[in-house]
């Protein structure tokens, strides 16, 4: 099938990674399953052994990839970094999703970027419409290029063996059932032409035209999808080209409710033209070096003699010497993937240096024996050695990105390529579309809730009391996430919920991490006590926000409800903007103030951190819904 890794009846290179392949074989299935499934349903989906099932499941989960949940593995937010390394190193979506955001905006219709993969496509950014009716895909989904409007686009450059490969898989797979994202082809052919008459076995599907189609579009440079992949929608593409070649298609996606096919065309097809030139305007500038890089490329060194090309990204980025996908690296794709309390899994900000895996792996090893497989981890590993400016590597690139020796890079790139993961030209890697169908079409979709709430559920474990995540919504918090503790006595709060900002540690929390002039503004007219102790006092309000700010939290006195205390930290995003805040509530019984910033303070603020590092991640390349 065409989503399931090396072409059909490939040979297994000599020097592949074993692990690796069936590593990579349980992220795909736990993919296709929407990100969750059993145990048992993988040892099926895979055919591999139980205990092989566990050893690799339990590797996943100590790099914070997966986490298990009883009997099922549930993938974790943190496996979008694989996606985030080709992403990165992609650089279209970086240069050109604000423009598909412009695009959006004007038109008001969703407007998506894709590539292409092989005989498919995916798309790597989106931008949709609030409507009932929403009309979006996964990030990273893969399609088929002959049920798309980006298609018959990318398809014009195919070569006579990319054909080829095309027509035996039509073949070998006619229901598309390599394809799960989309409807099985054999649904009602949309045809214009009466075709009740014809056997079934010469009644045309859909995609059958895609050669007429994918000619078509060679001669006007657009392409249309008209309800090829599910009755209802409808798209109009364009390409955008850098030197010549089409590095990316802009789809405009709608719904027969508002548009047919045609009128589409004809009302966007002017303004997608505009766009498209200015989008391949940005990438000609992006793509000019900086006099820097210019200075960069003249002084890099001649080939060694070592069998490695010297590419143009060939490099690991300055200040920061091989520490790309490293464990606890600063600012690398790695850095945070501690998912426990303890410092269990792979610490955050202590390994500035390529030996910090060998140190994470051994100390793996030590802890779970034979559970854990280093030649999984090492493997993984080696694609996040990719990204920003890191878009092609040669084999000793690689190797120092991720302090590998040369040798177990080599062989992690040899199974990689041969999966479809990585391609090599003139001994230069680069990494392929198919990395973003590791796990992340389902976590593309993650929320903050769903981020926050293994995080949440942990704490409250731990401190056994009850823990919030909350969002500022005008002058008040909602509350998004909550876990009570199972107690006589203990905090239960709705999820959606809005109380007084002021008046409740985790809006405290936020409004001091606002501007001065929005966070120190108390509600229009007199602030109601909502209990006997509540301030209302404007001076004595802003007092308090420095006082916050100063400390980095919110400690909140019965202001809210008698008896009640609770500590809140603030939770940011990517930017270092406050997006929410988390807390603990309890009763002033258990614990005094005191108690919560010496005791609790301290655990709050690792799980705040980890959120965040789990939010980073997923909101590196999209916008991470609040709800």
């Amino acid at each position: 099938m065409s989503g399931s890794g090396a072409a059909a009846g490939a040979e297994v290179p000599d020097e592949a990674v074993t692990p690796l392949i069936r590593g990579l074989a349980v992220l795909r299935r736990l993919t296709e399953a929407d990100g969750s499934a059993s145990l048992s349903g993988l040892e099926r989906a895979t055919g591999l052994a139980r205990s092989t099932v566990d050893r690799i499941t339990a590797t996943l989960a100590r790099m914070g990839y997966l986490r298990l949940d009883g009997r099922d593995a549930v993938l974790a937010p943190r496996l979008m970094e694989l996606g985030n390394a080709y992403l990165a190193a992609l650089r279209l979506p970086r240069v050109l999703d604000a423009y598909a955001d412009a695009l959006a905006d004007e038109l008001d219709e969703s407007v998506s970027i894709a590539v292409c993969d092989r005989d498919g496509i995916r798309f790597i950014h989106q931008a949709t419409r609030r409507r009932a009716m929403s009309l979006r895909f996964r990030i990273g989904d893969l399609l088929p290029a002959e049920r798309t409007a980006p298609g018959p686009l990318f398809a014009s450059e195919w070569s006579e063996e990319e054909w080829t490969r095309w027509r035996e898989r039509r073949a070998a797979d006619p229901e598309d059932r390599g394809f799960p994202a989309v409807p099985a082809r054999s649904r009602p052919y949309e045809g214009r032409a009466d075709i009740s008459a014809l056997p079934a076995s010469q009644r045309p599907t859909l995609g059958d035209d895609f050669e007429q189609r994918t000619a078509e579009a060679s001669e006007t440079g657009w392409a249309l999808d008209d309800q090829l992949i599910e009755p209802g929608l409808v798209a109009l593409s364009m390409p955008v080209r850098e030197s010549g070649r089409i590095a990316c298609v802009v789809n405009v996606v709608s719904h027969t409710s508002r548009h047919s096919a045609t009128e589409l065309r004809d009302a966007l097809l002017p303004r997608l033209r505009t766009a498209v030139a200015e989008m391949e305007r940005a990438l000609a500038r992006d793509d000019e070096p900086t006099p820097e890089r210019k200075s960069e490329l003249a002084q890099s060194d001649p080939p060694t003699g070592t069998g490695d090309a010297v590419g143009a990204s060939g490099t690991v980025d300055a200040g920061s010497p091989g520490t790309a996908g490293i464990p606890g690296s600063a600012g690398s794709p790695g850095s945070a993937r501690s998912t426990e309390p303890s410092g269990s899994t792979k610490p955050s900000g202590k390994a500035a240096t390529p030996s910090g895996l060998a140190d994470w792996t051994g100390a793996s090893k030590q802890e779970l024996g034979r559970e854990f497989i280093e030649s999984l981890a090492r493997g993984l590993t080696v694609i996040t050695a990719f990204g920003e400016g890191r878009g092609e590597l040669t084999l000793t690139a690689v190797a120092q990105a991720t302090g590998l020796s040369r040798a177990t890079a080599r062989r992690a790139l040899i199974t990689l390529e041969h999966l479809g993961y990585v391609t090599t030209h003139d001994r230069v890697f680069r990494l392929t579309p198919r990395v973003l169908g590791l796990g992340f079409p389902p976590l593309s979709r993650t929320t903050l809730p769903e981020i926050a709430a293994p995080h949440l559920t942990e704490l409250s474990q731990r401190l056994h009391d009850s823990v919030s995540l909350a969002v500022l919504t005008g002058d008040e918090i909602q509350y998004i996430g909550h876990v009570s503790t199972r107690g006589i006595m203990s905090v239960h709060v709705t999820v959606g919920t809005r109380l007084p900002a002021y008046a409740t540690s985790l809006g405290r929390a936020i409004l001091a991490d606002l501007p001065e002039t929005r966070a120190t503004e108390m509600p229009a007219g007199t602030p109601e006590a909502v209990s006997g102790r509540t301030g209302t006092d404007p001076e004595l309000f802003r007092a308090e926000l420095d006082r916050v700010r100063a400390a980095g939290y919110a400690l909140v006195e019965a202001e809210l409800e008698q008896g009640l205390r609770s500590i809140a930290v603030p939770v940011r995003d990517l930017a270092g903007r406050t997006v929410a805040a988390v807390n603990v509530a309890m009763h002033s019984s258990r614990r005094t103030a005191e108690a919560c910033v010496g005791d609790v303070l301290p655990e709050l603020r690792a799980t705040a951190t980890r959120v965040e590092a789990d939010l980073h991640i997923a909101g590196r390349f999209r916008r991470v819904p609040q709800s």
